[in-house]
């Protein structure tokens, strides 16, 4: 009876050990077969986006090849002033990467010594026509600051690529001003110049090299990059970027961070602007949005926020805003 039962017990056992290792088995099969469809792309996350300013500074700070194509499709400059572009600061420092509110842009010399600003904004502000011109002037001050000279002031130039309209009056999606006479017909020599390019705007058919830079720009999908990267090497260079940073878990987490960092302030700066427009409603008084805007103000630069920030998410002007944080050093 020993023997039987033993024998009873280790049947069991066996029985249970297969079906364990079955199991093993299936879970490995499945494992196996994520795996696979990993490898072969159909579970791959989604490309990091080049409207991401992170991304942004990392292709057009390190890539001189992507970067100087790119400028070839926007300026009407000599084509030797491409031949040698110096980047100011093309590497991110960590408290610029930790600092979510900092514009992450690219700064630039030509070969003669232009001075070139490119940045990218995904969200309209509707101070945004005189933040341009602030920055522009700030440019033009620092090259003066730096050449010494009025003789040797290069010319200045702000390029913004939004993914958004920003001009209204016409379909075409890039404009550039300048300094110009409209009744004598003449350009102001040697001045500033501001492009702007608006990404949604560009017309599907557009196959120019400027159309498919925009293209590249306004591209989400994986298979998007890969066509228009066989369009032109220097947007295959740039894809590679996009493509080493989007397989790196930390780049991908600083990217996303920045993304969110600025979904958040500005929900948050928009619920209190509404809260100061319906308090200044329920009490009759139109200062009521403004006050809220002050308020919105000192709490963001005791935050350490630097102020041109401040001007641009809460639309107070510069003077104000520095009167503000005068206030708060006192």
């Amino acid at each position: 009876m020993i023997t039987s039962g033993f024998f009873y017990i280790n049947s069991k056992l066996s029985i249970l050990v297969s079906r364990t290792t079955l199991l093993c088995l299936e879970i490995s099969a499945n494992l196996s077969y994520v795996s696979d469809r990993r490898e072969s792309g159909h579970m791959k996350k989604k490309p990091l986006l080049p409207t991401n300013d992170y991304v942004f500074k990392k292709i057009f700070g390190e890539k001189m090849f992507a970067l100087a194509d790119f400028l070839q499709k926007v300026l009407e400059l000599p084509v030797e002033e491409y031949k040698r572009l110096e980047v100011i600061d093309p590497n991110l420092l960590p408290e610029d990467i930790e600092n979510k509110h900092c514009v992450l842009d690219i700064k630039l010399y030509t070969h003669s010594g232009n001075a070139v600003d490119i940045e990218i904004q995904v969200k309209y502000q509707t101070n945004i026509w005189k933040r341009i011109q602030y920055y522009t002037a700030k440019l033009l001050a620092e090259q003066l600051k730096n050449k010494g000279k009025y003789q040797k002031i290069p010319h200045v130039i702000t390029i913004l690529i939004a993914d958004f309209v920003l001009i209204k009056e016409n379909e075409t999606y890039h404009h550039c001003f300048r300094l110009y006479d409209e009744k004598a017909k003449v350009r102001y020599p040697d001045s500033i110049e501001i492009d702007i390019l608006e990404i949604t705007k560009v017309p599907k058919e557009d196959q120019t090299d400027l159309g498919n830079w925009m293209h590249f720009f306004a591209a989400k999908e994986e298979e998007e990059f890969e066509m228009l990267s066989q369009t032109n090497p220097a947007i295959a260079e740039a894809w590679g970027v996009i493509k080493h940073l989007s397989a790196d878990e930390s780049a991908r987490m600083i990217a996303e961070s920045r993304d969110k960092a600025l979904m958040d302030i500005e929900s948050w700066v928009s619920d209190a602007l509404e809260e100061g427009r319906q308090e200044g409603r329920q009490e009759g008084r139109q200062e009521g949005e403004r006050e809220k805007a002050y308020m919105i103000a000192k709490n963001l630069l005791q935050e350490k926020m630097p102020v041109a920030t401040v001007v641009r998410l809460t639309n107070l002007s510069l003077e104000e805003v520095k009167r503000i944080s005068a206030g708060l050093s006192q």
